[in-house]
Parts: C-alpha cells; sequence; structure tokens
C-alpha cells in the first residue's frame, strides 16, 4: 500500500485545501496522473502521483485544509480498478485469527468519531484531526490560535495539556455561539465559507495595515495627450504588433520613469536594512472570480509598449483561466490597479506587501478645467492615487513621484522616446 502526499509546492507555500478531486476511490491511475486540484494561497495547482496502481481510499475531502506533507489518499499497486473497493475482501482479512477480526468494532468506532467531527462546522487540518483522535481530544475543545478558526495540530498539543476543565467548558460556549448565530438574524441568510484565498487576501491586507505606515496622496492627470495619441496610431500600431495599444502600456512606462528618479518607491524593509532593487518587475492588478491576483511584467523597463500590452494580455488571460504560476505572481517590485474599469473615481489603494508603493487608476470623466490663458475647455480627466510606505518614503518624495507619473502622462511623447 502506497500513500499519495501533498508534496513541497513552493518555498512561500506550506498549505492548501482540496478544491477538487480528480478521481475516486477504485481508479486505476498511472505514475504521474493528476488526482488532486489544490487551492493554495496564490494559485490552484495538480497534485500528481508517484505511484501507478488503485486509488482504494481518499483519505482528505474537498474543502479539507493539508499541509505539506499530509496523507491525502491510498493506492494498492497490485489492485484492480472498477467498483468499490472496500467491497472486495483483501487476502490478508481472509487469513486473519478471529482475534485480529475483533479490531473492527475500533475502526468502527473511529469512523463515527470522525463522522461526528464533520458534522460540526470545524475547519481543521487532517493533521490536527489525526493528533486529535491520539490524544483523544474533542476538537469543539480546542481553542485555534488562527484568527479565521483553523486548528492546527499545535492547538490540540495546547488543548490536551490544558486539562479537562477547558475542555468541558469549551462545548458549553460552543452552543452558545452557535445559539446567538442562529437568533442573530431575524430574516433568511447564507453562510458561506471563505475560499483559501480570500482568507489569504484578508489575513495580508489586515498585516498591511498593522505593519506598515501606510499613507496615500492624490493627483489629477489630463489624459488628453495619451488619448488622441491613442487614436493617431492605434490602427497601425495593431497591424504592426498584432496588439492593441492600450492605457496600461502608457502608466507602466510612467511608473518605470518615476521609479528610475525615485528609487525608493522600488525599494523594500528587510529587517533594518532597505533592499533598493535595480530591477523593475511590475505587478498588474487583476479582478478574477477567486478573488484579486497580481501578476507580475518581468523586466518593464525593457520591453517596448507592444511587450507591455502582449504580456499584461497574456498574464489576464491566466488568470481569469486559473492559470497562473507561482512564477507569474512571485518577486513584483511595484503594483499597479486599475479600478477605474469598474467605475471608481477615487479609492485608496492597499499596499502589496513587502512593495513600499501601489499606484491607483481611476474612471475617466469630463471636466471643465482652466486653462493656462485662463480659458477654459472640457478635458478627460482621472484621479491618481498613490499609497506608499512612511517607514521609507517621505510625504515630499511621493508627492513629487506622482506628479512625474502626471508630467510623463500629459507628455507621452517622450514616453515614446524612451521605450
Amino acid at each position: 500500500m502506497k500513500e499519495i502526499k501533498i508534496p513541497e509546492l513552493a518555498e512561500s507555500i506550506t498549505e492548501g485545501t482540496i478544491a477538487e478531486w480528480l478521481v475516486k476511490k477504485g481508479d486505476k491511475i498511472e505514475k504521474g496522473d493528476p488526482v488532486v486540484e489544490l487551492e493554495t494561497d496564490k494559485v490552484n495547482v495538480e497534485v500528481n502521483t508517484d505511484y501507478a496502481g488503485v486509488i482504494v481510499e481518499v483519505v482528505a475531502q474537498e474543502g479539507d485544509d493539508v499541509e505539506v506533507g499530509d496523507v491525502i489518499a491510498k493506492v494498492d499497486e497490485n489492485g484492480e480498478s472498477g467498483g468499490d473497493v472496500s467491497d472486495a475482501p483483501k487476502a490478508e482479512e481472509k487469513e486473519a485469527p478471529k482475534e485480529e477480526k475483533q479490531e473492527d468494532p475500533k475502526k468502527a468506532e473511529k469512523l463515527e468519531e470522525t463522522k461526528e467531527d464533520n458534522k460540526q462546522d470545524i475547519i481543521a487540518s487532517p493533521a490536527a484531526r489525526k493528533r486529535a483522535r491520539e490524544l483523544n481530544i474533542d476538537l469543539s475543545a480546542v481553542s485555534p490560535r488562527d484568527p479565521l478558526g483553523r486548528i492546527r495540530p499545535e492547538d490540540v498539543e495546547a488543548a490536551a495539556k490544558g486539562g479537562n476543565d477547558k475542555k468541558a467548558e469549551k462545548p458549553a460556549k460552543k452552543d452558545e455561539t452557535k445559539k446567538a448565530e442562529k437568533t442573530e438574524f431575524d430574516k433568511p441568510v447564507e453562510r458561506v465559507k471563505m475560499t483559501r484565498r480570500r482568507q489569504t487576501i484578508a489575513n495580508r491586507l489586515v498585516e498591511v495595515q498593522h505593519e506598515a505606515a501606510m499613507l496615500t496622496t492624490f493627483n489629477e492627470v489630463d489624459m488628453t495627450a495619451v488619448m488622441k495619441l491613442r487614436s493617431q496610431r492605434k490602427e497601425n500600431f495593431i497591424k504592426k504588433h498584432d496588439v492593441k495599444l492600450g492605457f496600461m502600456s502608457f502608466f507602466t512606462k510612467a511608473v518605470v520613469g518615476a521609479l528610475k528618479e525615485f528609487p525608493l518607491l522600488n525599494a523594500e524593509i528587510q529587517d533594518n536594512e532597505l533592499v533598493l532593487k535595480k530591477f523593475y518587475d511590475i505587478g498588474i492588478a487583476v479582478s478574477t472570480d477567486d478573488g484579486l491576483v497580481v501578476p507580475v511584467v518581468r523586466d518593464a523597463d525593457r520591453l517596448d509598449f507592444a511587450g507591455i500590452e502582449r504580456e499584461i494580455g497574456n498574464l489576464g488571460v491566466k488568470a481569469k483561466n486559473k492559470q497562473l504560476t507561482m512564477q507569474d505572481l512571485q518577486g513584483g517590485t511595484f503594483t499597479i490597479t486599475n479600478g477605474g474599469t469598474f467605475g471608481s473615481m477615487m479609492s485608496t489603494p492597499i499596499l502589496n506587501a513587502p512593495q513600499v508603493g501601489i499606484l491607483g487608476m481611476h474612471n475617466i470623466q469630463k471636466r471643465a478645467m482652466v486653462m493656462p490663458d485662463d480659458s477654459i475647455e472640457v478635458r478627460p480627466m482621472m484621479y491618481l492615487a498613490l499609497s506608499y510606505d512612511h517607514r521609507i518614503v517621505d510625504g515630499k518624495e511621493a508627492v513629487q513621484f506622482l506628479v512625474r507619473i502626471k508630467q510623463l502622462l500629459e507628455d507621452p511623447y517622450d514616453l515614446l522616446l524612451e521605450g
């Protein structure tokens, strides 16, 4: 009998949630076949089997949280596919003495305990459930340290050392909580478990606001020149490069130009050191059905307008098709987010840690503007927002950085010459 375990996924990923089983009990598999889709903090990945044979047991169910090294299924290398494997008597069971078969009631009892655990809305990793069974600990008596209520093995260990008094008190408190939940709303509600990615987004956004001294400065940019340039060159641009000339290439080029002049916006804090990055990997926030992801355009300073537009388009397609890899998401130095695509007029974007700067784009609105000669013209205007970490970046630098972006966008011919 072989065990399929959660493998090492990436340096920053140690756990995930079973999103979907690609095989079922009784299926025959070959070495290297994908058996389960795992939802991690950033991307969904397929776990492949190292063994050929028949799935005889599925240990972790869809929705279960699992960690690297956890057993999720068992494979019989000599088994035959088809039907419910559990119904087929094993040779060892036929030859086993009656004394050994007396263990069946114990197995049934353990199975009943597991079912009882599953009936309760307890979020616990398989490793935690296993340790709870070993220590004879009721999971409802365990106080999770995870802010989202997920129970880990160390929580079970702590409950075991706490004695029986704590175990006796916990169920009563849980019953009170459940009762409060039932009577909290007079009208119908629906409770939906947060996905792992949404939990991670929630945790990281809160962490950033606790750990960084985040401030936001605003400005506005006249988009007349950019829109005129796009209108003049869009047809030739598509014919030449087979990709549309959008706004994002202009903003990416402007951000790179400003970062070169204000390098602290392209840095991060590591312990008591500032790490000034001499490369420009720009994250582009993309909204998907599963939440916000930020794939990275690598070496944006070395790409021309067409190269940036093509890379952003490819990453956007991969994000919507859930095909992003860890490589696509790691290592950005600065982020751009465009709330204007949803109609946002103004917002304060939250930093994408450990980065210290993020630029927020917004909706373009025609407004009456006073020109240098005191005449009034209707211009397409966009509000810009720069959120920055005040631990590294002073207000003067932040304001000047945003002003430089404004200048580059209002005179985009400089960008074309540079790019």
